[in-house]
């Protein structure tokens, strides 16, 4: 072999040499980066990232009922499954919650669909300030403590306002009462963040159709209560058994003379 193909041999070798070291600097760069890749997903996943699942719905009206639910839909589920005497109780609390719902609502769409009217009716009102009556006349001599004494016998207790226009239990209307102080407020803010007269809409009519369906449920799942299993053979050893606190007879009786 001459000094020529030496040289070309070895510049040969050294190019291989070249090639295998970027290759292998490549797929470590690639290694790398996906390394890296992986651990932030890792942490994502740990640290509880964004839950995009399941895709909110097309309607915010919607979007903003099923988070309503999320916070009054347990208080609600407690409280009328307490009410385990009889059926009228449940029936009563269910139809004050959604009386109630409706009339607090209620101011609410008014004034939203009032928004975009002119409003004349000052211009319309006339006071007659110079009109005295017999009433702006009176004198009232009673003392402080008459006067507070005279008013908690007129004041009205604020239950008997609540269910005012609903008929039913007792029991059930007054745990709704109590209910519904709970969640009235968040009721009335989800709807008040919606400005969108649909989304409006669509809130109002899901809310009172979610509650009834929620009730339903609820009432199946009391009235669905497992019994426990049993056989034959225990039915009949336990009619069988002595009731406790009962006197022994026949061979207790012969073993006791005996001792």
């Amino acid at each position: 072999m001459n000094q020529e193909e030496k040289v070309l041999r070895e510049n040969i070798r050294q190019i291989i040499r070249l090639v295998k070291q970027k290759k292998n600097t490549e797929e470590d760069t690639l290694r790398q980066v996906v390394r890296e890749f992986i651990d932030i997903e890792m942490s994502t996943l740990t640290e509880g990232g964004p839950d995009v699942d399941p895709t909110p719905n097309k309607s915010t009206g919607i979007n903003v009922l099923e988070e309503l639910l999320k916070k009054i839909i347990p208080v609600i589920e407690t409280d009328y499954k307490s009410l385990t005497t009889n059926t009228s109780q449940r029936e009563s609390y269910r139809s004050h919650i959604i009386n109630a719902v409706v009339n607090s609502l209620t101011p609410a769409k008014i004034n939203n669909d009032a928004d975009g009217e002119d409003d004349d009716l000052e211009e319309e009102v006339s006071i007659n300030v110079g009109d005295d009556t017999a009433d702006d006349k009176f004198i009232d001599i009673r003392t402080d403590a008459e006067k507070s004494a005279d008013d908690e016998e007129t004041e009205e207790d604020p239950r008997d306002a609540f269910g005012a226009d609903v008929e039913g239990d007792e029991t059930g209307r007054n745990v709704a009462y109590q209910s519904f102080k709970k969640i009235e407020t968040s009721i009335i803010d989800s709807y008040e963040l919606l400005g969108d007269p649909e989304d409006q809409e669509l809130f109002y009519d899901y809310l009172i159709a979610n509650l009834k369906l929620y009730f339903d449920k609820f009432e199946e799942e009391l009235a669905g209560s497992i019994e426990e299993p049993t056989n034959q053979a225990y039915d009949n050893a336990a009619a069988e058994a002595p009731m406790a606190g009962s006197e022994p007879t026949g061979a207790d009786d012969e073993l006791e003379l005996e001792l």
